[in-house]
């Protein structure tokens, strides 16, 4: 093994020693390249952006100072150079770049200055705020073909920014003036997703009153299917009792037969809008008290104790914290809820 390590090393080095001419050619063969391939003005224009370096470093025996021509100067040498990187050797590419950007900034800067476009006239101000009080379905769009029929020629953006302020209201009713009006005929419908002594997910369907906080229905299972959850509305409204309106938000559980059977009862279902859970605060509150006030308490050992949990708290009107204790207790004597609350006062004691 050492003779074959030994001879390997040996043919290395002799190949090293035949290459050692050919690398203090590299270079000499690269620069008769570069002249050969670039053209006259490229050769030029580098040649001149050399000796404009060269008598930058010629002013200073230290750090060459640059000033504004001199950098105005290198950046049109990047602009009409395609090899700039490799003429350019007083400064790095990056400081061209950033040069480059300042130079960009300034112009638009100056360009968007106030004093360089013409101003309106406070007729044509007060004649934008006028359509726009007047008129409150008219968009800036509109507004602005109008003005062209009477010669005025306005931005879109221009008249928004003089339309900003006057509606308040959007043109209708905002959402919290719904809530209020059709509160005693609104229920609201959501899950509530919980864990059992397991770690699988239980889901608890519940719908509740907006006028008087009730839980009017509420059921569990383990996988809510849009099947499942059809049905729960049907029992929810099998007595008769159906409200006007419905309020949901946009989970895969509902599907269009939910849609089907609201419609048949009579009701009207309204879908709260995306990542806004306000919309349905009522649902949400009952969700975050039921959490804090029964299921941080408990073990959920399946669905059927999470649903007794649920009707606990079915049976109050409201969502108080001595309504939910009492549902609490209840719930505690049921054989598949463990209460530690004895052995918690020990602890502490």
């Amino acid at each position: 093994m050492t003779s074959i390590a030994t001879s390997i090393l040996a043919t290395v080095r002799l190949l090293w020693s035949y290459l050692a001419p050919l690398r203090d050619r590299v270079e000499p063969l690269q620069v008769v390249a570069d002249l050969w391939l670039h053209s006259r003005r490229e050769l030029a224009v580098e040649n001149a952006t050399l000796r404009h370096q060269l008598s930058l470093l010629r002013r200073t025996s230290g750090r060459p100072r640059l000033g504004l021509t001199d950098r105005l100067r290198l950046l049109v040498v990047a602009a009409f150079l395609p090899a700039w990187r490799k003429a350019i050797v007083v400064v790095q590419p990056e400081t061209i770049l950033k040069w480059h950007r300042t130079g960009f900034r300034l112009f638009w800067r100056h360009r968007s200055k106030s004093g360089n476009r013409a101003r309106l006239g406070a007729d044509t101000i007060d004649l934008i705020r006028d359509m726009a009080k007047r008129d409150r379905l008219w968009g800036a769009e509109r507004i602005r073909g109008e003005l062209l029929k009477l010669g005025i020629k306005v931005s879109k953006r221009t008249i928004q920014k003089y339309m900003r302020g006057l509606r308040t209201n959007h043109g209708g009713q905002s959402w919290a003036t719904f809530l209020a009006n059709h509160v005693d005929a609104t229920w609201a419908c959501d899950f509530i997703q919980a864990y059992d002594i397991l770690f699988r997910r239980v889901y608890a369907f519940f719908i509740v009153h907006l006028g008087s906080r009730k839980v009017v229905y509420a059921a569990a299972c383990r996988n809510p299917t849009q099947e499942w959850t059809t049905q729960q509305l049907r029992n929810a409204t099998m007595n008769g009792e159906a409200p006007k309106i419905l309020l949901r938000d946009r989970d895969d559980g509902f599907g269009a037969s939910f849609e089907r059977v609201a419609e048949g009862v009579g009701t009207r279902l309204v879908k709260t809008a995306v990542r806004a859970p306000d919309t349905n605060a009522v649902a949400e509150r009952f969700v975050g008290s039921a959490r804090r006030e029964i299921l941080d308490h408990v073990i959920v050992f399946d669905d059927l104790c999470l649903a007794r949990c649920s009707s606990a708290a079915q049976s109050h009107t409201t969502i108080a914290k001595s309504a939910l204790s009492v549902a609490i207790k209840q719930v505690f004597h049921s054989y598949d809820v463990v209460d530690f609350s004895a052995g918690w006062q020990l602890f502490n004691q």
